[in-house]
């Protein structure tokens, strides 16, 4: 009996040593996932926007609180170093900064709110609520930095989308997941032009990126261009001029991290980001900001790398996923169309129209010139009759365009050359196809029986 006892107390002996030391093994565990302090550092410079910082050790992209005089913090991020400094772009205003002044880090990037919940509503970079609608309810955050995207992973672009213009679906169709760039000088109807599409689209879900225009725009786009139905799928994010250039650079990767999520979803994304070159000045205004010398026209290097790090996250998603069929406007100053930005965006994207000065005055909106336009999936989404068609009609207009001096002074005489003679009589016929009402809705079918019908084709299939 006694035997009994003893390994009774012996096996509870064994049992206890094995508990203690799986308890022992899940605290160290704990231990070791708790993270390293990060020091505390103080504020030592400030040179316009750039706050220079000594103590913190924070990577490029890393988050820190500054605590100011008035009481409160003042959120910025890390966007260069050198040696045993810091340099930090600030999230807000600078007023309450103090030489000295203690910064805090931050443990986590930056992380938006995502999902359904979202439909309707309007947000700033940093993902809080504008329109009054009180706090957006959802448990889901992702990091606006996104995620790579194996390139051969991607579904081809084969299927067209029906944007609502008629110019863009009948001659420059864009296909779902296409990058297309909206390249306009200022006051030709690029703001009309991106409201017809929220409009008119037949995408799921629509999300809308203001980054640095004015506040009066941002107003006017959301209550005056935007109808009722339309707004209830369309996210909108807007970072007014007056923002500081980090909060412009992050509007511009929160719209493509909510476009993002409804993609992973399997819907079909419209975002239309305007504008792209506003985001550039951002990044030109942070990187001469930490000293990086300028390259072509005040933008440094580091401008033209972060546009395709942008642009090549929309697109088409993994197989038995959705889309982002992504429209960027590109602001050409003085109506330049080599201007460093419009050149680097031509380059990138999937194809580009262009909204000629010329054509806006003379009434007829949107002010596309087919021309000067393209777009390069054009090929892979309709068939080769609406191609050729829309072949035909590109030539027309040309011939006009390149004759256009010699009718206006009276030289051209009717019959010396054959097809000069059909674009004069047919270019009435086209410019009213191209000219569309704000409020008119011209489906893809739709637009694409006119194209057929006007140049007296069989419509095929």
């Amino acid at each position: 009996m006694s035997d009994v006892i003893a390994d009774l107390k012996q096996q509870g002996t064994q049992q206890l040593v094995h508990a203690l030391r799986d308890r022992l093994a899940r605290s160290q565990q704990r231990v070791e996932d708790v993270p390293a302090p990060q020091p505390e550092g103080r504020l030592s410079r400030m040179v316009g926007m750039t706050l220079e910082a000594e103590g913190i050790r924070l990577p490029v992209g890393g988050r820190a609180a500054i605590h100011t005089t008035n009481g409160t913090l003042l959120g910025a991020e890390v966007v260069g170093f050198q040696g045993e400094r810091t340099f930090l772009m600030p999230e807000g205003k600078l007023e309450g900064l103090a030489p000295g002044a203690r910064i805090e880090p931050l443990e986590q990037a930056r992380r938006i709110p995502v999902g359904p919940a979202l439909l309707g509503r309007v947000i700033d970079a940093l993902g809080k609520p504008l329109d009054g609608g009180g706090p957006i309810r959802t448990a889901e955050l992702a990091p606006i930095e996104g995620r790579p995207m194996n390139p051969l992973g991607r579904v081809p672009v084969t299927e067209p989308l029906d944007v609502g213009i008629r110019a863009l679906n009948g001659l420059l169709s864009v296909g779902r997941g296409q990058r297309i760039g909206l390249f306009a000088g200022s006051g030709v109807g690029k703001s009309v032009l991106l409201g017809m599409m929220t409009r008119h689209t037949a995408a799921d879900v629509i999300v809308v990126g203001l980054i640095g225009e004015r506040g009066r725009e941002v107003n006017e786009f959301i209550y005056d261009i935007l109808d009722e139905e339309s707004r209830q799928r369309t996210v909108v994010v807007a970072v007014p001029a007056d923002q500081s250039p980090l909060l412009r650079q992050h509007g511009a990767w929160v719209s493509t991290t909510i476009a993002e999520s409804f993609r992973d979803r399997g819907l079909n994304v419209l975002l239309l980001m305007d504008s792209l070159t506003r985001f550039a000045q951002g990044a030109r205004e942070i990187a001469m900001a930490i000293g990086e010398p300028p390259a072509t026209k005040g933008y440094s290097a580091s401008v033209f790398a972060r546009l395709p790090q942008l642009v090549e996250r929309a697109g088409n998603g993994d197989r038995g996923g959705g889309s982002i069929t992504a429209f960027y406007t590109v602001l050409a100053e003085g109506d330049d169309q080599n201007d460093p930005i419009v050149d680097s965006a031509r380059a990138i994207l999937d194809g580009h129209v262009v909204l000629a000065r010329e054509i806006a005055e003379t009434g007829r909106y949107p002010a596309i010139d087919v021309g000067a336009s393209v777009s390069r999936v054009m090929s892979a989404v309709v068939t080769p009759e609406h191609q050729k068609a829309a072949f035909r009609f590109r030539n027309l207009m040309s011939t006009y365009a390149r004759n256009r001096d010699l009718i206006a002074v009276g030289a051209y005489r009717k019959g010396a050359d054959p097809a000069l003679d059909e674009a004069v009589a047919m270019n009435p016929r086209l410019e009213a196809y191209l000219a569309q009402g704000r409020l008119d809705k011209a489906s893809f079918e739709d637009s694409r029986r006119q194209l057929f019908e006007l140049l007296g084709l069989a419509t095929g299939r």
